[in-house]
């Protein structure tokens, strides 16, 4: 036991560099499996072919839209930047506008609100400016600097995946036959495994892809600037209980109301509150399940908790890990039970 558990310690520290291709590559076989049963089973004995077939078909679903709508914000977030850095943003020249443009009853509760001199908040947000300047500079260079990186991760994720999708149910046989769990055990843990990384990429991703897509094009029927990046942020959000979309359609709903936009204001509040507020409801049902569903507190922590020790990897790895938490000590729960 100690010499099993030495070297499968230094084979996950051997293989932590590709661990990002490695998760996504165990991912996508996961969602694609069913499909790939289909195939398989059509093209028995050439699973090679079938594998072959999996893989161009999560090429052309996933990797190639993700990889254009990458590069799309990449240009997009790049031109907000070079914006922001040619545009010295004067606080109070924009308020004195929005009063300007503002209703009369907005005027009124201006009044009612003490929210300080606007010269410290002048100094408040060009001091937010110059640090978000200073971190967004080096992380567009790490990029840059990254790309070979990301090549090699790529590569390495489809060569996994191919052959994940054609041996995917033997080495699934493996590990349960490996696995020092009672097989009710062992089977309960796989399940929920693949119970939650289904429900976080295939529901709460298509749930957040639908909120983002909504959005955007709301952003971009009413001629706000950059609607397919604060798509792509809202879509982002969504991944996120409670907090979620609102956290950028609400602020610009205010600020076109408070603009004098009122018509573009009241027609973006009534697509949060009726359209993408209520996506989630409908959607996360049939698309998640009952089976995989865990508490939004521990859905949120999880989330956060991942992302911010592993970035976009987080969201998947963050929940998966709570969610193994949850049913490890469930499943001691039952063994003391059972004693």
């Amino acid at each position: 036991m100690i010499l099993t558990v030495i070297a499968s310690g230094a084979f996950i520290w051997l293989m932590r560099p590709f661990y990002g291709a490695i998760l996504w590559a165990v991912v996508l076989a996961i969602l694609f499996h069913p499909f790939q049963n289909v195939i398989t089973a059509r093209l028995q004995p050439r699973r090679n072919i079938a594998a072959s077939i999996g893989l161009f078909v999560c090429i052309c679903v996933v990797l190639i839209p993700s990889a254009l709508i990458f590069i799309a914000v990449a240009r997009e977030a790049a031109r907000f930047y070079r914006w922001m850095s040619m545009h010295d943003i004067d606080l109070a020249a924009t308020f004195e506008s929005v009063r300007a443009r503002a209703p009369p009853y907005v005027l009124k509760a201006f009044d009612f609100i003490r929210i300080g001199s606007l010269e410290e908040l002048q100094d408040r947000l060009n001091a937010a400016l110059v640090e978000a300047t200073q971190w967004a500079a080096p992380q567009a260079l790490g990029i840059g600097q990254s790309a070979v990186r990301m090549i090699a991760n790529g590569g390495v994720l489809l060569y996994i995946l191919f052959f994940l999708l054609r041996d995917g149910t033997a080495l699934s046989t493996t590990v349960r036959k490996a696995s020092p769990l009672t097989p009710h055990q062992t089977e309960q843990f796989l399940d929920k495994f693949s119970q939650v990384i289904t429900a976080t990429v295939r529901g709460n991703v298509v749930i957040a892809l639908v909120q983002g897509m909504i959005g955007g094009t709301v952003f971009w029927l009413l001629g706000m600037d950059g609607a397919l990046l604060w798509g792509v942020v809202m879509a982002f959000l969504s991944l996120l209980p409670v907090i979620g979309a609102a956290a950028v359609w609400v602020p610009a709903a205010g600020y076109l109301l408070l603009s004098g936009e009122i018509i573009k204001g009241l027609i973006l509040l009534a697509t949060g509150i009726l359209v993408i507020s209520l996506v989630d409801n409908l959607l996360r049902p049939p698309l998640v399940g009952k089976g995989a569903r865990m508490p939004d507190y521990l859905i949120l922590v999880s989330t956060l908790g991942g992302i911010a020790l592993m970035g976009i990897n987080g969201f998947v790895v963050g929940p998966l890990i709570a969610a193994l938490f949850v049913t490890v000590w469930s499943m001691m729960s039952d063994s003391n039970s059972w004693q």
